[in-house]
């Protein structure tokens, strides 16, 4: 079985939302970086308020950027990929069927 042509949309679609948790991710570490440079710091400096309103935008930012990024990547490795399979023919793909469970023989007397 061969992996012949992938939906480029779907591709899209799947790694921008990965990429939207992944920029999630990366957004709540440097939001938590960011309070805690605050915190040590005070809020004595301008300098200081904007890392803190910084690491709140990176929150809402990151996994924005992130998931139009993955998006547009999903995109174009799933054009690539129908583009080059076309030429070698594809992925070649081995699937095993699960055998069902054998149940336990019932009781004797029914």
């Amino acid at each position: 079985m061969k992996l012949k042509q992938l939906g480029v949309m779907s591709c899209g679609i799947t790694s921008g939302a990965i990429y939207a948790v992944v920029g999630l991710i990366f957004g709540g570490i440097i939001s938590l970086i960011a309070a805690l440079g605050f915190a040590v710091g005070g809020s004595s400096n301008e300098g200081e308020m904007f890392g803190l309103i910084f690491g709140v935008g990176a929150v809402i930012f990151a996994p924005i950027v992130y998931g139009v990024m993955g998006f547009i990547g999903g995109l174009i490795m799933g054009a690539v990929y129908n583009l080059v399979a076309s030429f070698t023919g594809g992925i070649e793909m081995i699937f095993e069927e699960d055998k069902p469970a054998s149940a336990a023989p019932p009781p004797s007397g029914y």
